[in-house]
């Protein structure tokens, strides 16, 4: 059928035009049905936010919508972070200076102390006080080296920090201590309060200092960062020449126990078992190199002029039979001009053997006469104690008191009485070992009475 003889519609005047118009019409619809597309998916079409409002989005949506947005809040972090770091670059520089300035100061400070010379009388430093300030004396360092009488003291429980188990202790026993022993270890800055605490009470503060992180087991021996190589290697320079630099600052003398009992095999620093296997990666020789190697950073600092250094064994009774030699003792002794006092640990201890009779002889005699083969430096008994274990502890406090009045004894210059009780596991068993002075009234009397001893040496005051 041709064209022109197409029927015709209302709305067309002829068949060609109405071909015309409906394709026009289409045109507009397919136009509108576009725009309306468009419109429709624009993220800010009125008529999407309506249907969206109504229409939750999928699960899909809402992920990657939380992504961006968390993207965003990383790049403005990231964006913080960066100026945070440039003002840290600032803070650091400023800290540099500073240290160097503190550095040169106490350089010159050292240089003061020494043009007066050491050991010339008290020592002073200011201290705080509510009243305002107070002055804290100590004698000098080469008076405390060579006392007049023995020293008396104790370990008690957070003394120098908190004295009242250390007060009370002291009321039962009817004198004055003149020494308080804390422990500290390398994971711990230099505490000055506890110098200062004891010299404000005209006490002597020895301090226990382990090359171990403070909270350390004791029953773990094994210590991979502070084994003696790396010690004597120089990764604790910094840290050692800190606290050397810290003691000087204190401007107060105090006793430093450094890594005691060495001679066993229960603590990170000893240098072998009873195997003769190595602990800690520690070889022979390396702790009198360690000590050495601390002793030489504290001259250079200028910390020496207050430090007393005590090098303190375990007795040998019960050490591994190659630990007991005199030869193995006097590897790990660093030598006369690094050490003020030898010290001895000593416990009668629950498990002791058939043939001990409770005396300061069996305890004491064959670990003496090693020191005393080794150097002639005053003797320091540095850690003692007895359990009640057994029921002897009384008659070994009276053979103490006693054997101190002795000639034979006369370079025992005092000791330290562990005053604690101490729960540990001692072959596979637990077990609870009462060590104070005052564990039962008849140890008291002992102690009380072997003090007032008619040759005691002991200079006793009323608390």
């Amino acid at each position: 059928m041709s064209i022109s003889k197409l029927p015709r519609r209302w709305w067309a005047l002829s068949g060609r035009r109405e071909l015309a118009t409906a394709a026009g019409a289409l045109g507009i619809v397919l136009a509108l049905g576009a725009t309306s597309v468009f419109v429709w998916n624009s993220p800010g079409s009125p008529v999407r936010q309506a249907v969206e409002a109504v229409t939750p989005p999928s699960r899909e949506d809402q992920l990657v919508e939380e992504r961006n947005a968390l993207l965003s809040r990383v790049v403005a972090l990231e964006s913080d972070l960066d100026a945070k770091d440039s003002d840290l670059d600032a803070i650091a520089a400023d800290k540099a200076a500073i240290q160097k300035a503190l550095w040169k100061t106490e350089g010159e400070l050292d240089a003061l102390i020494a043009s007066r010379g050491s050991g010339r009388g008290p020592v002073t430093v200011a201290a705080p006080s509510k009243a305002g300030g107070t002055t804290i004396t100590a004698p000098s360092r080469s008076a405390l080296v060579s006392p007049k009488s023995p020293y008396l003291g104790l370990f008690t429980e957070q003394a120098p920090f908190n004295w009242a188990t250390y007060d009370a202790t002291a009321s039962k026993v009817g004198s004055t201590p003149s020494v308080v022993g804390y422990f500290g270890g390398w994971d711990e800055n230099f505490r000055a309060n506890a110098v200062t605490r004891s010299w404000q009470r005209s006490k002597l503060p020895i301090l226990t200092w382990e090359s171990r992180p403070i909270a350390a087991a004791n029953d773990v021996v094994e210590e991979p960062a502070y084994s003696l190589p790396k010690i004597i290697g120089g990764d604790f320079d910094a840290y050692l020449t800190k606290y050397a630099r810290d003691i000087v600052k204190t401007g107060l003398p105090l006793g430093i126990r450094l890594d005691h009992e060495m001679n066993g095999e229960w603590y990170p620093w000893a240098e072998s078992n009873s195997k003769g296997e190595s602990i800690n990666g520690n070889r022979p020789g390396d702790y009198k190199k360690m000590w050495q190697h601390v002793h030489d950073i504290f001259e250079k600092e200028g910390a020496n002029d207050l430090v007393i250094w005590i090098w303190s064994p375990n007795i040998t009774n019960n050490l591994p039979a190659n630990h007991q030699k005199d030869s193995y003792l006097a590897s790990l002794y660093p030598g006369d001009e690094y050490v003020d006092w030898v010290g001895l640990s000593a416990y009668l201890r629950p498990n002791y053997k058939a043939d001990n009779d409770f005396s300061f002889s069996y305890t004491f005699d064959r670990s003496l006469n090693s020191l005393r083969g080794i150097t002639n430096k005053p003797i320091y008994l540095s850690e003692i104690g007895a359990s009640e274990i057994g029921g002897h502890k009384a008659t070994w406090i009276a053979s103490l008191f006693e054997a101190l009045e002795k000639p034979a004894n006369a370079d025992i210059i005092g000791f330290n009485w562990f005053s604690l009780t101490v729960t540990t596991y001692v072959g596979g068993e637990r077990a609870t070992n009462d060590w104070r002075i005052d564990s039962r009234p008849d140890s008291l009397r002992a102690f009380i009475d072997g003090l007032a001893r008619p040759a005691s040496r002991f200079t006793l005051s009323a608390n």
